[in-house]
């Protein structure tokens, strides 16, 4: 097994690697995070698409099915119970607008859905958090060996110059 930039796991790295692998590994989960925005943006956009095509489906519905549907529900409430003939225009236009506003809830229902959608504020929450926590991250100091044991069998910490 191996780290993202090549070298064996249980091998000691020099900051060099380290930042480097830092780096990769940074833009992996910036790439990541503006990827999971995108998905959550889009799946919030397609709720409020469905709730505008709900609001065009009502305003549809009442504008061409007026005519037909008031003439075809009046002549037939006529013939059912043989009332005056506005009264039955009346009802009928009362059951058009029914309809209509049926769909125009369904809309509102959606329209509210996709304006609660919190995809993009969690992710950017997300974004935030991990940013304050690389800001935080302060390097560990290392216990600097004793002038006068270094020959005695401690390792000594070899520096690189890249």
């Amino acid at each position: 097994m191996s780290a993202p930039d090549g070298s064996p796991v249980g091998a000691e790295r020099s900051i060099g690697q380290l930042v480097a692998s830092a780096t990769t590994e940074l833009s992996a989960l910036v790439h990541d995070e503006i990827a999971l925005a995108k998905a959550q943006l889009k799946r919030d956009v397609k709720k409020g698409a469905v709730g505008g095509g709900a609001f065009s489906a009502a305003g549809a519905v009442l504008i061409f099915s007026l005519p037909m549907l008031s003439f075809a529900l009046a002549y037939g409430i006529r013939t059912w119970s043989g009332w005056n003939m506005a009264v039955c225009f009346l009802l009928s236009f009362a059951a058009n607008v029914l309809v209509a506003a049926v769909l125009a809830l369904i809309g509102v229902v959606f329209a509210k859905k996709a304006k609660k959608g919190k995809g993009p504020q969690k992710t950017a929450a997300s974004v935030k958090e991990s940013a304050a926590v690389l800001q935080n991250v302060k390097p560990h100091p290392r216990e600097a060996a004793p002038l006068d044991r270094v020959g005695d069998g401690a390792e000594a910490v070899a520096r690189s110059s890249s």
